[in-house]
């Protein structure tokens, strides 16, 4: 699609990359990234709405193209909350529908806590708003797996070997079935993981989606998911690390929210089910813009 920009904006802590896809009519549509530590998609379905809309993505500090500081005290949510307002100042954007995936909900959420202006809707994707259930559920899908996948994970995991090659094939055996069942995967998808900040992760969240160690170990925004003032969607996949029951509990705290499965899809709807993931989110804007007359 024509009609990119690019550029950096200076954050606390150093300077983030963003990309805005198209000069669309509607109120722009701000993408938060999963990880802590990942980065956004280049090829992200949502850039087609960009005839409608602004799409913007940026790689949060430490991720992807922007800067990444070795200064650790700066992987704290608080502080990525204030990148985000900086971000959302930075681009002018007085209107927005934010879309958060996996930790960029947690993102999205603790944001919304601190009563922003302007946002109009907020779309939670493959929710992790409880990370002590994140971690319940996942060791639930483990006892799914075959004995020597779980014993690979939970022995590497007890001796802190997570980095080697018996513990990578078991934990891909886990993510394609509940990150991505695409197979094989797209390249680009590969890639994004290597490219992953394990500093970030680690210290945030630990060595791996089973066991949460880090900074988020105790997140849990449910008690207060009924302060969140604007329009609500809920989305996840059948086989999504945030399960369906988990996803649907979450929604049920939000008053008015909104609840959809992808019926064929784990924790990447945007990679499975590309068409159904951006015709989701194309009706749920537009629909929030009708009902107040954007």
């Amino acid at each position: 699609m024509k009609d990119v920009k690019e550029g950096f904006i200076p954050v606390a802590g150093g300077k983030v990359w963003y990309r805005i896809t198209g000069t669309g009519p509607g109120i722009p549509l701000l993408l938060l990234h999963g990880g802590p530590g990942m980065k956004s998609s280049d090829s992200d379905p949502l850039q087609q709405l960009g005839a409608e809309r602004p799409i913007i993505q940026y790689d949060q500090l430490g991720c992807g193209k922007s800067e990444r500081p070795e200064d650790r005290s700066l992987w704290t949510v608080d502080r990525y909350v204030e990148e985000l307002g900086q971000v959302i100042q930075a681009l002018g954007l007085e209107e927005v529908h934010l879309l958060g995936h996996s930790w960029g909900t947690m993102l999205a959420a603790s944001y919304l806590f601190t009563k922003p202006g302007g946002v109009r809707s907020v779309v939670f994707s493959g929710p992790a708003l409880d990370a002590q259930r994140w971690e319940r559920d996942q060791r639930a899908y483990l006892k799914q797996f075959p004995s020597q996948v779980r014993q690979t994970i939970e022995e590497h995991e007890s001796q802190g070997t997570t980095d080697s090659e018996d513990y990578q094939e078991a934990m891909m055996a886990y993510y394609k079935t509940h990150m991505c069942r695409v197979d094989p995967w797209p390249n680009e998808l590969s890639e994004d993981l290597e490219q992953l900040n394990p500093e970030v992760y680690n210290h945030m969240w630990g060595a791996s989606e089973f066991t949460v160690t880090g900074t988020l170990k105790q997140f849990d925004a449910t008690g207060r998911l009924t302060e969140i003032g604007i329009p609500a969607l809920f989305t996840c996949g059948r086989y999504d690390e945030a399960t369906p029951e988990a996803t649907e509990h979450y929604a049920s705290l939000v008053p008015d929210a909104e609840f959809h499965v992808f019926e064929n899809s784990s924790h990447m709807p945007s990679i499975e089910e590309p068409e159904a993931y951006v015709e989701t989110v194309r009706e749920w804007v537009n629909r929030q813009e009708m009902k107040r007359g954007a």
